[in-house]
């Protein structure tokens, strides 16, 4: 697995004639285990780590220098919190749900910026489980070049961070976009991975469903309302 992933790393950066990668360090075991595979793939020189903090968690943010420190990777700290309080200010008030995407708008912004300046690839480190049910930011963490991890479901991630040595205690805490404090994957979803990974697997292969019919839907619903944010922009045709 890991072998073959690190390949397709080389080939995407072979086929765009592009020197490097950027990605977003989050101190989540996603962006960890993606962190990892970039630097097995292209070496320390050529990835570049950012530490992205927009209101977040201090905890998240020791996880995520830690990991730098542990890859040896070039990594810069940009702190967006007044930048995204200065845009709150000139925008009209909104939900929540708006508010946070508006920080995951703001980072990809500043990953492309650094993208543009060192002709680099933008890594996004969204796994399969998040792709398959749109939990993830259109034109945020969404908006990224390559996606390693995207063809993992989360429990085949955890399997690969423990053989990469991806420390214990970020594999096993909660999993957080960092949105808001208190913020979980899985509490906002209302499933937790180990249910959306067994469900996605058995509509895959078309296997017997174990969990609950309510569960089941829940799942093909989210898969069904969040099918625009895996495709192109439709385009009208004249």
């Amino acid at each position: 697995m890991k072998n073959k992933i690190v390949s397709w790393i080389r080939r995407q950066l072979k086929q765009a004639d592009a020197k490097g990668v950027v990605l977003g360090l989050s101190g989540g075991i996603d962006s960890s285990v993606a962190a990892a595979l970039v630097k097995d793939a292209v070496g320390k020189n050529r990835v570049l780590g950012l530490l992205l903090p927009c209101h977040s968690q201090e905890r998240d943010l020791e996880d995520a220098r830690i990991i730098a420190k542990r890859l040896r990777l070039k990594a810069e700290l940009i702190d967006l919190s007044c930048a995204y309080d200065n845009l709150l200010k000139v925008l009209p008030k909104a939900s929540n749900l708006a508010q946070a995407n508006l920080k995951a708008r703001l980072r990809m912004s500043v990953l492309y910026y650094f993208a543009n300046k060192k002709n680099y690839l933008v890594c996004g480190t969204g796994n399969k489980s998040e792709l398959e049910v749109g939990y993830f930011t259109k034109y945020g963490d969404g908006g990224v070049d390559i996606l390693p991890l995207g063809g993992l479901l989360k429990k085949d991630v955890k399997a690969l961070a423990k053989k990469l040595g991806i420390p214990k205690h970020i594999i096993t805490k909660p999993p957080t976009a960092g949105l808001w404090p208190g913020q979980t994957d899985e509490a906002e979803m209302g499933i937790t991975y180990k249910e959306l990974d067994d469900i996605l697997e058995r509509i895959e292969k078309r296997k017997k469903q174990v969990f609950s019919r309510e569960k089941v839907n829940k799942v093909k619903k989210m898969i069904r309302r969040s099918e625009h944010k895996r495709r192109s922009p439709r385009v009208c045709r004249v």
